[in-house]
C-alpha cells in the first residue's frame, strides 16, 4: 500500500513538473476512408484520415503508455467506434495529460456522429500539445464530415501551412474541394 501511494505521490511530482513540456506530435494513420461520399475513415489504403499517434512516436503526453490507447487503436481500425470511444476514454480519464488518448477519443467521436464531444476531446489535445498540425488536419476532417466546409479548410490550410508535405492534409483538401463541388452540382 505505501509502495503504490509512494508510486503516486512520484507520479504525481514528475507530472507537476513535466506539465509545461511540450514535444513534436507525430502521428500515423489510424484508419483511413474513401473519397466517394462513402463511410469515410473505414477503408484503408484510401483518402481521407483521422490520426492518432502511433505506437513508436512521442506525444506532448506525460503519461505513461496506455493499454487502453492501443485497444482504442484496434478497436479504431476495426471500426468499432463505441468501443475505441470507451477505451480512448478510460485512458484520457486515467492520464488526462495523454494527448494521444485525447486525439484518439475525438476522431471516435467524429465517426460516431458525436461532434461537441469530439471538439471538447479536440480542445484537451491542443491544449497539451498545441496547434499542431496531426490535430488541425483532424479538426479539418471533423468539419468536413459535418458539412462545414468554411472551417473545414480554414483548419486544413493552417496545418498544411505547418506541414506542407503532409500526405493526409493534403489528401483532405483534395476530399474538400470534392464536396464542394458535389455541392455546387447539386444545387
Amino acid at each position: 500500500m505505501r509502495l503504490g501511494m509512494a508510486r503516486a505521490l512520484v507520479l504525481s511530482l514528475t507530472c507537476i513538473c513535466l506539465a509545461g513540456c511540450n514535444t513534436t506530435n507525430r502521428t500515423a494513420s489510424v484508419s483511413e476512408g474513401n473519397s466517394n461520399g462513402g463511410a469515410p475513415l473505414s477503408i484503408p489504403g484510401a483518402n481521407a484520415q483521422a490520426s492518432v499517434p502511433s505506437d513508436t512516436e512521442t506525444t506532448g503526453s506525460i503519461a505513461p503508455h496506455d493499454e487502453d490507447v492501443t485497444l482504442g487503436k484496434q478497436e479504431y481500425r476495426a471500426g468499432n467506434f463505441d468501443a475505441a470511444a470507451k477505451a480512448f476514454n478510460r485512458a484520457a480519464q486515467r492520464h488526462p495529460r495523454d494527448s494521444e488518448a485525447w486525439l484518439g477519443l475525438a476522431a471516435s467521436y467524429d465517426r460516431l456522429r458525436q461532434f461537441e464531444l469530439a471538439d471538447s476531446a479536440y480542445d484537451q489535445a491542443t491544449h497539451i500539445d498545441g496547434q499542431t498540425a496531426e490535430i488541425m488536419n483532424n479538426q479539418g476532417y471533423s468539419y468536413l464530415l459535418r458539412g462545414d466546409y468554411t472551417r473545414a479548410r480554414a483548419k486544413l490550410t493552417a496545418a498544411k501551412l505547418k506541414d506542407p508535405s503532409n500526405r493526409y492534409v493534403q489528401n483532405n483538401l483534395q476530399l474538400l474541394a470534392e464536396a464542394q463541388s458535389k455541392s455546387k452540382t447539386a444545387r
